[in-house]
């Protein structure tokens, strides 16, 4: 493959939350820019608040910054601020990249490809179309999966603390989205995605064996869910494998170009040994 370096200022994105200083994702982007000698860095920024996030997008729009991937409390602000949309972004109403251009804002959320791509991968027999999904939590990530998942025909049940949050979500999404309690919604469940940032309340023993359980979390990669899952013998789907699903897109996104090719997961996986 040959190799270039871009001429002229350095390219700048990054990725906005808060937290954001255990995300993975400027450890995969700044491999792929020195992979791919492109002149650029991707860096974590942590607006402390709606205010700060939309100081930033004003950076964005300022010329500062080419784009940004977003992650928790923000992807739902990230979508509002945005001058127009992808249809992943407007189905769910929530987005995880941001691009910049002349002023105006463009969303995306490449969160759905993402899911995909990692049941793909770790739960390559696992048949969506007209059966019953479990997801626990409401928040952006869930509703990008949620979204994925109702395209790729599966019944998505909704299990959430807050109700009304989880009532918007199904709403947004129509009928084949469900708000149910957990006892209920785990009935014939091929698939149980943990879309929490903490360690839910869960019944386990409620689960049928061979039912698919996956945690968006991927630090640590054995979430105590995860762990919990395999004492069952229950197959499980990694969050890690999420996160490399949505990163190329994003790359590709936010560097106009596609990134060049990396074994990302052994490349996270010994960065979170060394940084354990």
């Amino acid at each position: 493959m040959s190799r270039h370096r871009i001429t002229g200022a350095a390219l700048v994105a990054g990725i906005a939350g808060n937290p954001v200083a255990h995300s993975l994702s400027p450890v995969i982007h700044n491999a792929w820019l020195a992979a791919g000698n492109i002149d650029g860095a991707y860096v974590p920024f942590a607006p402390a608040d709606a205010a700060g996030f939309e100081a930033l997008v004003a950076a964005g729009r300022a010329g500062l910054i080419q784009g940004l991937n977003v992650t928790a409390p923000f992807k739902e602000q990230a979508f509002a601020l945005a001058d127009q949309a992808t249809g992943a972004a407007r189905l769910t109403a929530s987005a995880n990249i941001l691009t910049f251009d002349a002023g105006r804002v463009s969303a995306d959320s490449s969160d759905g490809v993402g899911l995909m791509l990692g049941l793909k991968e770790q739960a390559p027999d696992l048949a969506l179309k007209g059966r019953p999904v479990v997801l626990l939590g409401a928040g952006g990530a869930a509703r990008a999966g949620a979204g994925a998942l109702v395209e790729a025909g599966a019944e998505v049940r909704i299990v959430n603390r807050s109700r009304d949050r989880a009532e918007a979500l199904a709403a947004d999404l129509g009928a084949s989205v469900r708000v149910m309690a957990a006892s209920e919604a785990l009935d014939g469940a091929a698939l149980v995605i943990n879309a929490l940032s903490v360690q839910p309340d869960f019944d386990f023993d409620a689960v049928a064996p061979g039912t698919v359980m996956m945690d968006m979390t991927y630090k640590p990669l054995t979430t105590p869910f995860l762990a919990a899952a395999r004492v069952r013998g229950l197959p499980t789907v990694d969050g890690l494998a999420m996160l490399i699903g949505q990163a190329a897109p994003s790359f590709r996104a936010l560097f106009r170009r596609p990134p060049p090719p990396l074994d990302l997961r052994a490349l996270l996986t010994a960065h979170m040994d060394q940084t354990a």
